[in-house]
């Protein structure tokens, strides 16, 4: 049976998710198995897409809900949140 965690962020680097942060997001996301995905407003995508992170336009401050669904779930959704607090290693 597949485990399910979900929990939120906010963004708080200061351009938002634009392309830098995006893809240290996908490549965190990218190393583990479950499907992992992010929520903004009316808009869900892939945690693993540049492309469908990037049409989130979240913007600093936006809550970004972070679901996943598979063996490694909880790992996953609290590597993103880990990942949020440090700015994703963005540093301008």
């Amino acid at each position: 049976m597949s485990k399910k965690y979900k929990d939120s962020f906010i963004v708080i680097n200061e351009k938002g998710l634009h392309t830098r942060p995006s893809t240290e997001l996908v490549k965190c996301a990218a190393t583990f198995k479950s499907q992992v995905m992010l929520s903004y407003q009316e808009c869900t995508v892939n945690a693993k897409s540049l492309l469908g992170i990037l049409m989130l336009a979240a913007s600093r401050g936006a809550r970004i809900h972070v679901s996943a669904e598979g063996e490694d779930a909880e790992i996953a959704v609290k590597s993103l949140l880990n990942l949020a607090r440090n700015k994703f290693n963005v540093k301008y």
